[in-house]
């Protein structure tokens, strides 16, 4: 695919006032997004590139695409030679790196700012410039096998885990391996890739964070000058994607493999995502995965663990960074001589007590003192604060969104927790799963 550089390069201003403190948003005018957020403690600026694609875009039967391309595009183009790029980064004393989601892919690089323009440049020559063969792709389809085996195959949780989010979606791509199921994987074509790359690799379909010691005015003019020459994809379609239908019955599974050492019950409710201007629900569904999960003092820790000494760890999460319907999430590793379903069970009745019980107050004010407090923590980290924001907005939320998730965190009550949780924690959304060696593993026969 050959680089395009001689078009006329302009852009618009969406948000030219700095929307919060030290953040800018602009928009070039062939549709690309930039994110500045400013920190000049250090001379030293994180570049990323998030594009609005991931493993739930793929169309059926080439599950794994979009992890596919990401190692892909280290390959190399017309003007840079595999692994150069990366090369160019250490060499200079950075870093670089790449990773893949359901929403979103992203690439980045963490180096001195004087390197800003350098990256901006190789960056745009990947987005349009990546050359492909046969003998250049296919070896790599060797590795992301290997990577599946490595941390999917060979482990009986992660296989567990990866069953149950297929039970959970149904009809959602959500219910698929970000690395792709294996069957698909080993057909993956070069071609797939490259259509996969000219449908969804474009600046309209791009998000660019500059985090660090650059201003607004410099990564504007840069920005200008290295990615406004690259057109837009007229052919992108907006993100549509098949709905889930509605869970009208609980679900559940039994994953037994001989490799488990440890049984441990496992669950999952469908649950809203965070939604730009509506993200008051989802605070409410953090905030009850903290009481009930997190750490020591949680609820179920208390009940399951110290009160009965039915578990030996309990754990509760809500993934709300999501562009789509999430879930809201349950673990529980029975004590000795605890059944699954004696701890199933016993996570059922703690449940209930804690839909039947006042908040405990000062537990959720402490709680919101550590948001308080990590807000300000965060802002310490150039890398996490630009990680921060491109999930969020490659996962439909917007600059302010992310600025006002904080006081939304301050303003939660306990009556919202108790309503989030009554709405959610419903069986009929719900799948749980029972993870344990095979009867006949665990009392092996002796022989003489």
């Amino acid at each position: 695919m050959p680089r395009l550089t001689h078009l006329a390069a302009a852009f618009v201003i969406a948000a030219a006032p700095a929307l919060a403190d030290d953040v800018t948003q602009f928009t070039l005018e062939n549709g690309m997004d930039v994110v500045v957020i400013e920190d000049h403690r250090s001379p030293a600026v994180v570049h990323m590139v998030w594009y609005r694609v991931g493993a739930a875009d793929e169309l059926p039967g080439v599950s794994g695409i979009a992890h596919y391309l990401e190692h892909l595009m280290f390959k190399g183009t017309d003007d840079m030679a595999a692994g150069e790029f990366s090369d160019i980064v250490r060499a200079n004393g950075g870093s670089d790196n790449a990773f893949t989601a359901w929403d979103y892919t992203g690439y980045f690089q963490r180096v001195s700012a004087d390197l800003l323009p350098r990256m901006m440049e190789l960056e745009a020559d990947r987005m349009t410039g990546l050359v492909l063969t046969d003998e250049v792709a296919l070896p790599e389809r060797y590795v992301i096998l290997e990577e599946r085996s490595q941390r999917i195959d060979n482990d009986p949780g992660s296989l567990f885990r990866e069953q149950m989010r297929a039970a959970q979606y149904l009809n959602h791509a959500y219910g698929r391996p970000i690395i792709g199921w294996r069957h698909e994987m080993e057909t993956l074509s070069t071609q797939d890739a490259l259509d996969f790359y000219a449908q969804y690799y474009a600046p309209n379909n791009a998000i660019l964070i500059v985090a660090g010691d650059a201003t607004p005015e410099e990564v504007r003019a840069l920005a200008q000058e290295h990615y406004g020459p690259i057109p837009a994809n007229p052919d992108l379609a907006a993100r549509a994607r098949p709905t889930e239908p509605p869970q009208t019955a609980a679900r559940r599974m039994v994953y037994e493999d001989p490799r488990v050492a440890q049984p441990y019950v496992a669950r999952s409710y469908l649950a809203p995502e965070r939604n730009p201007g509506d993200q008051a629900q989802a605070a409410a569904l953090t905030l009850l995965g903290d009481l009930l999960g997190d750490g020591p003092n949680s609820f179920l820790q208390q009940r399951l663990q110290f009160d009965t000494d039915t578990a030996l760890f309990t754990g509760a999460w809500y993934g709300g960074l999501s562009l789509d319907a999430t879930t809201f999430n349950l673990a529980l590793v029975p004590a000795q001589g605890v059944s699954l379903r004696d701890a199933e069970d016993a996570l059922d009745a703690a449940l209930g007590a804690f839909m039947d019980t006042a908040i405990d107050t000062e537990k959720l004010a402490r709680l919101k003192r550590q948001y308080a407090a990590q807000a300000i923590y965060d802002m310490d980290s150039v890398q996490g604060r630009a990680r921060l924001y491109g999930a969020a907005l490659t996962s439909g939320l917007t600059v302010e969104d992310v600025q006002a998730w904080p006081d939304l965190i301050q303003a939660v009550t306990e009556e919202d927790i108790l309503a989030a949780a009554r709405a959610i924690l419903v069986p009929q959304t719900s799948v749980t799963g029972w993870l344990r060696a095979p009867a006949q593993a665990t009392t092996p026969e002796v022989t003489q």
